[in-house]
């Protein structure tokens, strides 16, 4: 969620940390590479080896939030049954949210501890926050570095 303050949030709260023990993985748009696997693969690549902590800034999550909303980006992923948006079904859904449950049960059941955060701001707070990121000098240059 943009403008929910997850960058600020995860500095703040990791900031006790040693940070030689921590790795922070942002995953944005799928790369060409990542598309043609399956939509777990980039996010088990980034599971922290034994003894760290790995921070995902989004994650399998926003796979499947965003093509909820936008089911184009299903096609891309050129998946043998998602040749048309009609063929993103009810069942389609069900079995990638067990896919999810699945491989976070894997996760911990091979050691790792899985723990959740969901940031949620209103509409009219992430308007407010962009706005006066907008008015803010030193915020508008990590805004235009975002667009490209």
């Amino acid at each position: 969620m943009d403008g929910a303050g997850k960058d600020g949030t995860i500095k703040h709260v990791m900031s006790g940390v040693n940070p030689q023990g921590c790795q922070v993985f942002s995953f944005k748009q799928p790369s060409a590479e990542e598309l043609d696997h399956d939509f777990l693969w980039r996010i088990h690549k980034g599971v922290p080896e034994r003894g760290r902590i790995g921070i995902f800034n989004r994650s399998h999550y926003e796979d499947v939030l965003v093509a909820k909303v936008h089911p184009a980006v299903l096609l891309k992923t050129r998946l043998p049954n998602v040749r048309t948006e009609e063929d993103i079904t009810k069942k389609f859904w069900k079995q990638r949210y067990g896919q999810i449950n699945d491989f976070e049960r894997y996760l911990t059941e091979t050691g790792v501890t899985v723990l959740k955060f969901f940031l949620n701001v209103s509409k009219e707070e992430q308007e407010r926050r962009f706005i006066s990121r907008l008015e803010d000098e030193s915020k508008k240059l990590e805004i235009l570095f975002l667009r490209f």
